[in-house]
């Protein structure tokens, strides 16, 4: 067999381990089809009321009645909130992608497996390549979930369909370069229980964004971090592409969000992807 062909077979069957791993782990499965649910519930619901979002009472960026007058669309503030929201929402189950990677990384480290794989004939990149598509797919269900839920609370894609289905492959870009992310760092701590430790810091990071509210309201150091953020980035890109409301910020990559999410994916992806294929080639020696 070619190398490519090796690489292939080697990442199919690293796909089907961890799918066997969530099959045989419903609760796992079920977790991450419920934590997009009350993650709409909590932030639509309870903070939506209390969030003023500029340019968001509308229901859509500039959408206006055929009057001019605002509010023609018929969403309130509330569901211009939604709006706003969702790409957020989208983008943070992008980012917790480095979660289970990382658990399931350093869970193999700490139990022998990746010793084990290392001493086979496989190719290196192909087994953490399978595990990254297994990911993905997963992805694909919880992302096409959120979307429901976001559809039943008054989200709507007001852009067109080739934009849409932009904005749905930028987030399972951004999705697989964070498995990346999390398969080094799983792959550096090397301990299960580090690297639950260690996830828990992923949700205050994504908190530093323009998912949840406007950067304007933020100190001017902390606005800057935030729109830097590569999260923000994905975020900015998600609603322009689905004409969803967003707020105005000066940053570059808030004023080419679709450029700076691809270009952070990259940069993402050809750091951390031949740094984890070296960890694992390497790791105890």
């Amino acid at each position: 067999m070619s190398a490519v062909a090796n690489l292939a077979a080697d990442a199919w069957s690293s796909m089907l381990r961890v799918l066997l791993h969530y099959r045989r782990s419903p609760g796992l499965l079920a977790v991450s089809l419920a934590v997009p649910v009350l993650m709409v519930v909590v932030f639509g619901y309870v903070f939506g009321s209390a969030i003023t979002v500029p340019g968001a009472a509308t229901g859509a960026a500039g959408a206006t009645g055929a009057t001019g007058a605002p509010g023609a669309s018929g969403a309130g503030p509330v569901d211009g909130y939604r709006e706003f929201l969702m790409p957020g929402l989208f983008a943070m189950v992008a980012v917790n992608g480095i979660m289970p990677t990382m658990v399931g990384a350093a869970r193999d480290v700490g139990r022998g497996v990746t010793d084990r794989l290392r001493s086979m004939a496989v190719s290196r990149t192909g087994l953490l390549l399978g595990q990254t598509l297994a990911d993905l797919l997963v992805s694909v269900v919880v992302l096409a979930l959120l979307a429901a839920v976001g559809l039943v609370v008054g989200w709507r894609i007001r852009g067109g369909p080739a934009d849409a289905v932009g904005a749905f492959g930028l987030l399972l870009l951004f999705r697989f370069a964070m498995t990346w992310v999390g398969l080094l760092l799983g792959l550096a701590v090397g301990k299960e229980e580090a690297a639950g430790q260690l996830a828990v810091a992923v949700f205050p990071l994504a908190m530093v964004t323009n998912a949840f509210v406007p950067t304007g309201g933020m100190p001017g150091w902390l606005a800057a971090v935030a729109e830097w953020n590569p999260m923000s980035a994905v975020v900015q890109a998600g609603r322009d592409l689905f004409g969803n409301p967003s707020a105005p910020a000066a940053a570059w990559p808030m004023q080419h969000a679709v450029p700076a999410a691809l270009l952070w994916c990259a940069v993402l992806l050809l750091v951390c992807g031949p740094f984890a294929v070296r960890k694992f080639a390497t790791h105890g020696t």
